[in-house]
């Protein structure tokens, strides 16, 4: 699963999307604006690596919009047409970077890795995290193969499935609060301990070819997140289908739990086709149908498909997806569902990870740069 270095350099290719890790002091707070190069330059390169950096966009990920997502998912498909390209690594902005490892994720069927990085603290700070997780980026980035889309920060390598940013301003921003980290890389080495879950990737789908963030932009399926709480109704359930919603995820509590109103409202939206998740706020564990009286065994029997540990936003990003892929052959509601259930089950091809000197590793475990 990992690649050992040959002796080769690794030619890698960095794209900037924005966030912290290129923000500046703009007089009342931080923005992103500073390049790919800027940033670049601010990190020492791993021994035997080439780095080449494309400049996609500039933005604060807060503004992340499905089309940025769209033009990256592209950006990554063209520059892996190049097979000299040993790897990606995206820079991102912290708010938004799990739903875009996610998507990214879902189309990935390249051997080469994809490593999203970024920083707590902003560009040019003498405490700045952003040179160390870009070196540690890289490094992931020259060293592994398939294993998908991954998050690298603060010397923790972890899955794009289910990783979700947890800590607000701590440097150990990433975690899955449902599994292990993939690994860890420190110290010129990367050690791989488990290997990631993941589905069948899917094609490239339609939109990403023509998606351009701005104004004029083609529009995307609406889906929109409602959260449950105590006095919640079906309210925003039905502003969402009245704003045009084609996917809705219900953030429930507990294992899924909502209220019959709410069920009721879920079954109305299901009958107009549109595709209903439910997850949960709950940070860790996942999904069951334990309860009736609005439970997750109403929500499903109205329609709803439970999302496993996936959380809000990376569900959200996996009914998009089923959307999406209606432009490659999906128009079928049944198929459409179909497909959404195996995004948010997950896995097909899992793997156990090996056991080698009494820690859990992938094989061929360490990779010195």
């Amino acid at each position: 699963m990992m690649r050992t270095n040959d002796g080769g350099a690794r030619r890698i290719v960095v794209i900037s999307t924005g966030g912290t890790i290129a923000s500046r002091w703009q007089g009342t707070g931080y923005a992103a604006d500073a390049s790919g190069n800027d940033v670049l330059a601010t990190a020492p390169l791993p021994e035997g690596v080439t780095v080449e950096v494309v400049d996609l966009f500039n933005v604060n990920s807060s503004r992340m919009t499905s089309a940025h997502q769209l033009a990256l998912l592209r950006t990554v498909h063209e520059t892996f047409a190049d097979p000299g390209v040993d790897g990606i690594v995206v820079t991102h902005g912290t708010d938004t970077l799990e739903e875009t490892a996610f998507l990214l994720d879902l189309h990935h069927s390249d051997a080469r890795p994809v490593v999203l990085t970024g920083a707590q603290r902003p560009f040019g700070t003498g405490d700045g995290d952003g040179p160390g997780n870009l070196y540690d980026a890289l490094q992931v980035a020259a060293s592994v193969r398939e294993l998908g889309v991954l998050v690298v920060f603060d010397g923790r390598v972890h899955a794009a499935r289910g990783t979700v940013k947890s800590q607000t301003l701590a440097a150990d921003a990433f975690s899955d609060p449902s599994a292990e980290r993939l690994g860890r890389v420190g110290f010129s080495r990367v050690d791989v301990e488990r290997l990631p879950e993941r589905p069948a990737p899917l094609p490239l789908p339609d939109a990403a070819l023509t998606a351009a963030p701005g104004p004029g932009a083609t529009p995307l399926p609406r889906v929109d997140i409602v959260t449950h709480h105590a006095d919640g109704d079906p309210l925003f359930i039905r502003a969402a289908l009245a704003a045009g919603a084609r996917g809705i995820v219900l953030e429930a509590t507990g294992a899924g739990n909502a209220t019959p109103e709410i069920a009721a409202a879920v079954a109305d939206a299901v009958a107009e086709g549109v595709l209903v998740a439910v997850s949960t706020r709950v940070p860790a564990g996942p999904l069951a149908e334990i309860y009736t009286g609005g439970g997750a065994v109403d929500l499903v029997a109205a329609g709803a498909l439970l999302t496993g540990t996936l959380r809000a936003a990376q569900a959200r990003i996996a009914v998009l997806t089923a959307l999406l892929a209606e432009g490659d052959g999906a128009t079928d509601p049944a198929r459409r569902t179909a497909l959404l259930r195996r995004l948010l089950e997950g896995p097909v091809r899992a793997e156990p990870a090996l056991a080698t000197g009494g820690s859990r590793s992938a094989s061929a475990v360490a990779t010195r740069a």
